[in-house]
């Protein structure tokens, strides 16, 4: 695994490993222990320039290869990470504090998102339409955008990167990707060394590791991408979107959210602390699916309360290469610092801390507040962090009223007895996905994947990929003569 931080920490341009020429670098730290893994010289904005040229002028051939050549690069890339999946699981926890648990999870769905991607490069497909005119035959390509640019987030990177990176290519398109600076690895280089050692063209994808305090908004505004997809928070989203809009380019967004987890007077008590637990405190909250907010009824609330509690009180806290280790640490300082301050303005405001988990640098015991004012900003926001709120509610119209209250609206979860009921509940929260009976933290290869409001624009996985990533072009053919007004 030292290899990886030894070996590819570096940028990939044009098929080529190279050193930036940016004046400062980004350095890779260990969330656990502060260790040094690797220092990478940031790419500058002429840098960017040249991997989305690089990328261009790859694309035109790559998109005029047989699909099932195209196909075949990536069928080798998934064995190889079958292969080298404990070295990438380890380099997982290494780099971003990732649980044993959580590496595993990650890879699962990595794996099954990249045999997705291998299905998709047959799926496009042309029509022939029907014309008012005599003689005129309409066809309708589906064809790839050109370039994607990729940014990913820190918390799930390997994931997250391959779930663009991966489909984008496959349907035909160049792409540059720009991981998050905190993982630079996992969400950027392991994926172009994996790709480069499976056959991929070199120039088709190319990794930028760099910051916007190097390149501003160079790597979003360059005239040659055509999609820009873009997964962290709403406010750099807002930003990407703002931008995009201005240049024409289409945005794919995956931003935060503000998840409850609901629990009926008629749900099965000890089956949904199960599912709140871990909705909760997987990969120590950072993920934009977990439930921030978990509300339960009245009826059953001190039941609830006092497993969930006593569940809670047995989460391991420590060093995420221990198996038994539950909850790591937070990514950098900064995330630790932004969550120990909103767990000081909740007790501020009158919450009452049922378990109040200690901070030892990046490490932060889980959290369970009560009785926050209604009015909080709190209730509102997203924590990124093993921080939860319990809310009572006394009726389904007031607890259907608290979870909408968010700017956000990702995910989401009911529990109860009656399925229908569930489903009738869902039905009336505004969000993109919900769960009835399980947890908040799901993504599937073939379900739209995305949120309303403040959570994001667009969705992804299975056909929705394809439309993100490819746009329909009309070709008409005129088999006779038409005649012209004039």
């Amino acid at each position: 695994m030292s290899s990886y931080f030894t070996d590819l920490a570096q940028q990939y341009i044009d098929g080529e490993w190279c050193t930036g020429t940016g004046s400062w670098d980004v350095i890779d730290f260990n969330p656990y222990n502060d260790e040094k893994l690797a220092s990478i010289t940031v790419a500058t904005a002429d840098e960017v320039d040249q991997a989305y040229r690089a990328a261009a002028r790859a694309q035109k051939q790559w998109a005029a290869t047989n699909p099932y050549t195209r196909r075949a690069v990536f069928e080798r890339a998934l064995r190889l990470i079958e292969e080298r999946e404990q070295e990438i699981a380890d380099l997982i926890t290494a780099e971003l504090g990732g649980t044993r648990v959580k590496a595993g999870f990650e890879l699962h769905l990595a794996k099954e998102f990249l045999r997705e991607a291998i299905h998709l490069a047959l799926r496009p497909e042309g029509k022939i339409l029907p014309s008012p005119l005599d003689g005129k035959e309409n066809r309708v390509y589906r064809v790839p955008v050109g370039v994607v640019g990729v940014i990913s987030s820190f918390n799930f990177p390997f994931l997250l990167s391959l779930k663009s990176v991966a489909p984008a290519l496959v349907l035909g398109n160049g792409v540059v990707l720009k991981p998050h600076q905190d993982t630079p690895i996992a969400g950027g280089t392991l994926i172009a060394k994996i790709l480069e050692e499976a056959g991929l063209p070199g120039g088709l994808l190319n990794v930028i590791v760099t910051d916007i305090a190097e390149i501003g908004d160079a790597f979003i505004e360059h005239p040659i991408p055509k999609v820009i997809s873009f997964t962290g928070s709403d406010e750099v989203g807002r930003h990407v979107a703002t931008v995009c809009a201005r240049d024409f380019k289409r945005a794919v967004l995956e931003l935060s959210g503000n998840s409850a987890l609901v629990v009926l007077d008629d749900a099965d008590v000890d089956y949904a602390v199960d599912a709140a637990v871990f909705s909760r405190f997987v990969h120590q909250g950072q993920a934009c699916m977990a439930a921030n907010r978990v509300l339960v009824n009245r009826s059953i609330a001190d039941e609830f309360t006092e497993k969930f509690v006593a569940k809670v009180r047995t989460l391991t806290v420590g060093d995420p290469r221990d198996p038994r280790t539950v909850i790591g640490p937070v990514i950098n300082g900064t995330q630790a610092n932004v969550i120990s301050g909103a767990v000081e303005q909740a007790l501020a405001e009158g919450a009452t801390a049922l378990v109040q988990g200690t901070i030892s640098g990046n490490l932060i015991g889980p959290t369970v507040l009560t009785g926050i004012p209604a009015g909080s900003s709190l209730l509102r926001q997203e924590i990124f962090g093993p921080v939860v709120f319990l809310i009572p509610f006394d009726s389904e119209e007031e607890a259907v009223r608290i979870v909408n209250d968010t700017p956000y609206g990702l995910s989401g979860a009911v529990h109860t007895g009656d399925i229908e009921r569930g489903v009738a509940f869902a039905k009336q929260i505004e969000t993109g996905m919900f769960h009835v009976n399980d947890g908040t933290v799901h993504d599937e290869p073939l379900v739209p994947f995305g949120g309303e409001k403040h959570s994001g624009i667009g969705r992804l996985n299975g056909e929705t990929t394809l439309e993100a990533f490819t746009t329909t072009k009309w070709i008409s053919v005129q088999h006779g003569r038409t005649g012209f007004p004039f």
